[in-house]
């Protein structure tokens, strides 16, 4: 075991997830494809780091260091900032410039960093100073509302607000609903069956593109890297 964290969800509409987590020791894991972004705010010796991160349009494998504190703000699906998009940071991450030691750079001001219980009051700053919008036909298109606008009009602001295409996203969200079937005991030709592939190597390539293992080793070796705080206590 080498991170250990903590998750809650927010009241926030902005906010997907908030997770807050040490690393107690060296280690790395698979990273998935992710379709949202994140804000990353890590404290190693004392020194914080504040991140943009992704969307991350492959799985990849992410490394951490010992004896970090890392702060993830996960965002919801057409949030963004208008002056940085996630297109701009796209299977990437930018390390935001310090303004002090308890405040960064930002939309040329400067932030104080929230911590896990003030994560809410930051990201309300945010939209009161339109650092941080939604877009509504983002929200509605991921819940299969086809909004009152062109397709061409969805496609530009989709892309605008997320970074991704919608047919993107959809391979990635099939490929996550497959590994969940496959960890709930689904054999892998009924996961094939269910999620509509064409045959068990059509999975195998999703599986491995976006999940980073094939459904075997899915099935076999589990991430586990990390634990839960209230699984340990």
């Amino acid at each position: 075991m080498s991170l250990i964290y903590e998750e809650r969800v927010s009241d926030s509409p902005f906010v997907e997830t908030i997770m807050h987590g040490q690393t107690v020791s060296d280690g790395s894991t698979i990273r998935p494809a992710e379709s949202g972004w994140h804000m990353v705010f890590v404290r190693h010796n004392r020194d914080p780091q504040p991140l943009l991160v992704g969307p991350w349009t492959t799985a990849g494998v992410a490394f951490w260091g010992a004896g970090s504190e890392i702060l993830w703000i996960r965002f919801k699906l057409g949030v963004f900032m208008p002056h940085l998009p996630p297109k701009k940071f796209l299977d990437t991450e930018i390390a935001l410039p310090d303004a002090s030691s308890k405040s960064f750079w930002l939309n040329s001001s400067s932030w104080q960093f929230p911590d896990y219980d003030n994560v809410e009051a930051f990201i309300d700053r945010l939209v009161r100073e339109e650092t941080l919008v939604q877009d509504p036909v983002v929200s509605a298109a991921v819940q299969d509302q086809l909004p009152e606008k062109s397709l061409r009009t969805v496609r530009h602001r989709f892309r605008q607000a997320t970074g991704l295409t919608q047919g993107h996203i959809h391979q990635l969200k099939r490929a996550q609903q497959t590994a969940e079937l496959l960890h709930q005991g689904v054999s892998i030709l009924d996961a094939v069956y269910e999620m509509g592939y064409f045959d068990q190597p059509h999975l195998t390539r999703a599986l491995k593109q976006y999940i980073g293992k094939t459904p075997k080793q899915w099935v076999e070796n589990p991430p586990a890297e990390a634990r839960r705080l209230d699984e340990i206590l």
